[in-house]
């Protein structure tokens, strides 16, 4: 009970189950509680209130905020005007930095390691914030990262060109011919919901399929990741392989987020 008394406070404007309920479980596992909305509809926001109200509001009530936004830049905006810590849950296509920590924590628990894997990232690599933030988070080890995309959903140029800057990078369409070599997929879902155009995304749409025969020639020991909720990019006889550890990573949320809730509240250092 070592948050025993503290209040987190999850402000979240966009859907989650994952990372909203993680969030809560942490608080409460580590003897705090927990109060917020899960839909911007039901909150002040539908009333026209804007962040920077909603925020220097619930800062009375809270002793740490977890924000999901569909804005970009809304984590580091609120942060500028709040009192208390502020915890980016995901803020638009842009990032998802918890998610990078548990996705780091799982592989290195599972691999024993980070330097010298090499790690494909693959999907919506435009519009996916949990890559975004998970290729910043590897570039600070050795591996060598792989980009596999749709030619319209490659990786941001921004964090293309800073990533290179320290790591070896490579680009491709094509899955079959990179999983042969590969410790780690880390799969991702192509976002309909970040797509301005739906006919662009029905011409991506499926675009990539692990199924068991994607995985005929893969390393006995390659795992597969993924943030979820999964559509159709990971096919469901895949889970009862000994790839699949993206169940495992939801656990692995809780705990790295226990662990920040600590840190930030004070509580371990």
């Amino acid at each position: 009970d070592i948050l025993k008394g503290k209040i987190l406070a999850t402000l979240f404007f966009e859907p989650s189950t994952r990372t909203r309920l993680s969030f809560e479980a942490a608080m409460h596992k580590l003897g705090g509680s927990t109060i917020g909305f899960a839909e911007a509809e039901i909150a002040s926001v539908k009333k026209g209130e804007n962040l920077v109200d909603t925020v220097r509001t619930v800062e009375n009530y809270a002793d740490v905020i977890a924000l999901r936004h569909p804005l970009e830049g809304a984590a580091r905006l609120a942060a500028e005007f709040a009192k208390v810590p502020v915890i980016n849950g995901g803020s638009g296509a842009e990032e998802h930095p918890t998610q990078a920590l548990l996705d780091l924590y799982t592989i290195r628990k599972e691999k024993g390691r980070i330097d010298g894997l090499k790690i494909a990232l693959i999907g919506d690599l435009r519009y996916g914030r949990t890559v975004h933030s998970l290729a910043y988070a590897l570039s600070n080890y050795e591996v060598e990262l792989y980009l596999v995309s749709p030619e319209t959903l490659k990786m941001r140029r921004e964090v293309l060109e800073e990533i290179r800057e320290q790591i070896s990078v490579k680009e491709t369409t094509s899955l079959d011919e990179i999983v042969p070599q590969m410790d780690v997929l880390y799969v991702t879902r192509i976002q309909k919901e970040r797509f301005p155009d739906l006919a662009e995304y029905m011409k991506v749409k499926g675009s990539y399929k692990i199924g068991l025969e994607t995985l005929k020639e893969a390393k006995e020991d390659l795992i597969i990741l993924h943030p979820l909720p999964r559509t159709e990019e990971i096919d469901p006889e895949v889970d009862n392989t000994p790839h699949a550890r993206y169940f495992q990573q939801v656990w692995n949320g809780i705990v790295v987020r226990m662990a920040l809730l600590a840190l930030i509240l004070g509580a371990i250092k």
